[in-house]
């Protein structure tokens, strides 16, 4: 008797998979029934995007009572033969021994069906939207991606290590914080109980951390080379393209690396996760090609295929101001670059890759090293095409002296950061590390124009639903 083995539609859709006797378990995308008395299905399970084409025979014991009335949304068990298919773009179809009807869906109200919805109509649905040819492939994309990072930093040596979500301290300065409380805020707005934090559960004021890399430092000098990858918080009210209010960064911090080593390792971690990407999900990749950028692939490729370039924010500021376009916002030695700014030097003026270092030390946080011309810190920023900046980094202040300094300068108690203080007393030593945003990447290598569509559930100002 031949043993019935349960595949996934990726599997049962290879030639080897030929002759089987398989289970396949999914969802119907479509079904059309043939005036010669059977049907065809198409059911996906995820697993990748092309559906697995299923033969219903009218033999079939529930083909009149069940099977003619599949429709789509609904999730069936299918049990049968793996045979050769002479259908146009796949190699293998299913031929039905069984069909178990799981769950229904009903036609009237799944919203699903054939018709064509918009991304931000999609968004209405998150909970259903992965059901979709677009974000099923973004899921994927965003697997492999994710899977790419962790290979990526064990094989180079680093230790993956989890800093907190909840924390004390502003790492980036620009107080856009998430306020972590148990205190009964709407007795403090009646004046029942005074606004105390150490009535608070931690005894002071607590946030939502928007980057483990003042931990990562603590770790970085006592591991040598660490990474953290989880979710990160900003509560800046930007409705943009670009930004979330919950996002996922990873967050490497290496002992003994100066911004130089920075800068190499932040390049082959970029080639290494495009690469993969281009190979692992090759299929999902032609797909947004198609479908939504035509140049997705070959600008992925450009990437790969370039070496960096490296330019510092003075000689960047004075390309901008030769270069004779007239940007919306000002080029100006001291002002922050736009992502107008950013794009044509990497899509005009150099046409690829771009890294951008020392910047003036009034537009960077504390935390960065300061160059010995006092006006600039060792800051770094990996501009791509199409995007702009995908990461931000800089060698750590090192020095005491220096750090209180630059710490006293942007009004920061001292005090709270005594722990971050004891880093350069005790066995200081050179360390830099830099943050990519997963969605940003995400974005980068599929072309989806909007943030939004490449995390499950976006979290965005005035929206936090399911």
């Amino acid at each position: 008797m031949q043993v019935v083995e349960k595949l996934s539609v990726r599997a049962a859709r290879q030639v080897e998979a030929i002759g089987r006797k398989v289970c396949v378990q999914g969802w119907v995308r479509t079904r059309r029934d043939s005036k010669a008395g059977f049907s065809f299905l198409e059911v996906n399970d995820g697993s990748c995007l092309a559906n697995l084409q299923v033969i219903a025979p009218a033999a079939l014991a529930n083909y009149e009572s069940e099977v003619r009335h599949l429709t789509a949304g609904c999730s069936v068990r299918v049990e049968g033969t793996i045979q050769p298919s002479a259908g146009k773009g796949q190699a293998t179809e299913l031929v039905a021994d069984q069909i178990t009807w799981i769950g229904p869906a009903d036609p009237q109200t799944y919203p699903l069906q054939k018709k064509q919805h918009s991304l931000e109509k999609l968004r209405q649905w998150a909970h259903l939207r992965p059901r979709t040819n677009t974000f099923g492939a973004v899921a994927r994309v965003r697997n492999r991606v994710s899977f790419s990072i962790h290979q990526f930093f064990q094989e180079e040596g680093f230790y993956y290590v989890h800093t907190p979500i909840i924390t004390a301290s502003d790492c980036e300065g620009a107080g856009a914080l998430f306020r972590v409380t148990t205190l009964d805020l709407e007795k403090i707005a009646a004046g029942q109980m005074p606004p105390d934090s150490r009535l608070d559960f931690f005894g002071k004021p607590t946030f939502l951390t928007v980057s483990g890399q003042l931990e990562g430092e603590a770790l970085a000098c006592a591991l040598g080379k660490i990474y953290t990858f989880g979710p990160t918080f900003r509560a800046e009210n930007s409705n943009t393209t670009r930004h979330l209010a919950e996002f996922w960064m990873v967050e490497p911090e290496m002992a003994f690396y100066e911004l130089e080593d920075n800068m190499e390792l932040a390049e082959r971690f970029l080639k290494r996760i495009f690469r993969d990407a281009l190979e692992q999900t090759a299929d999902e990749l032609a797909f947004f090609n198609e479908h939504y950028d035509p140049t997705t692939i070959a600008t992925l490729q450009k990437v790969i295929d370039s070496r960096f370039v490296r330019l510092s924010y003075t000689e960047a500021i004075d390309i901008l101001q030769r270069s004779g376009v007239r940007f919306e916002f000002p080029v100006q030695w001291g002002n922050d670059l736009q992502s107008e700014h950013e794009r044509y030097l990497t899509e005009q003026h150099c046409g690829g890759p771009v890294i951008l270092y020392d910047f003036p030390a009034t537009l960077k946080p504390f935390y960065m090293r300061v160059n010995d011309d006092g006006r600039t810190v060792r800051a770094m920023d990996v501009l791509v095409p199409k995007v702009g900046e995908i990461i931000g980094g800089s060698q750590r202040e090192e020095r005491l002296d220096v750090l209180t300094d630059r710490m006293r300068q942007q009004g920061l108690n001292l005090e709270a950061y005594d722990w971050y203080l004891d880093l350069r007393r005790y066995g200081t030593v050179p360390h830099s590390g830099f943050g990519l945003g997963l969605e940003r990447a995400v974005q980068f290598i599929t072309g989806m124009g909007n943030i939004r569509d490449v995390i499950p559930f976006p979290r965005t100002p005035g929206s936090a639903e399911f």
